[in-house]
């Protein structure tokens, strides 16, 4: 009897929650946040590839550092330490076939994955994931530079 009361006591102070009055889903005040500028959307064109400058390569090599060398290595030539570790190689940078590609293949690569890579959008923002873009085709140009390309950047070296 007793607990019968207790009971009856604690549904007294409920009251039918579907009738409550609430905010509509997705209100201007019910949500997530705004999107932060510089973030792309789900399934967004990628933005535009920003100018090359040094400080540009060098976060580039930062976010490489951080996010790359694990798999392809300081180098670019896909033996980094998990390949080491028994992981299966990603492709060299320096192969004549990434060589040719443009920068948004990379720029899309790193957004969307590719074989056993898997997305970096949500690790790595669209200006680092170009910043990392501008990095691996310097590291290409550095692995497969002739004695015309140093003669032409103009310092003094000639073939």
């Amino acid at each position: 009897m007793r607990r019968a009361l207790v009971v009856m006591v604690l549904l007294a102070g409920c009251d039918d929650m579907s009738v409550q009055p609430k905010q509509k889903n997705y209100s201007p005040f019910v949500g997530p946040a705004e999107t932060p500028a510089g973030v792309a959307g789900f399934r967004e064109a990628a933005p535009s590839a920003p100018p090359v400058t040094l400080a540009l390569l060098e976060r580039g090599q930062e976010r490489y550092r951080i996010f790359c060398t694990p798999c392809h290595s300081e180098l670019g030539d896909g033996h980094g330490m998990v390949v080491r570790r028994g992981f299966p190689s990603p492709p060299s940078y320096h192969s004549a076939a990434l060589r040719e590609q443009p920068p948004l293949y990379f720029y899309n690569v790193i957004t969307n994955g590719q074989g056993d890579m898997y997305s970096f959008a949500s690790r790595a923002p669209p200006n680092d994931r170009w910043a990392i873009v501008a990095y691996i085709k310097a590291l290409q140009r550095s692995q497969n530079a002739t004695p015309d390309d140093l003669a032409a950047a103009g310092d003094g070296v000639r073939p």
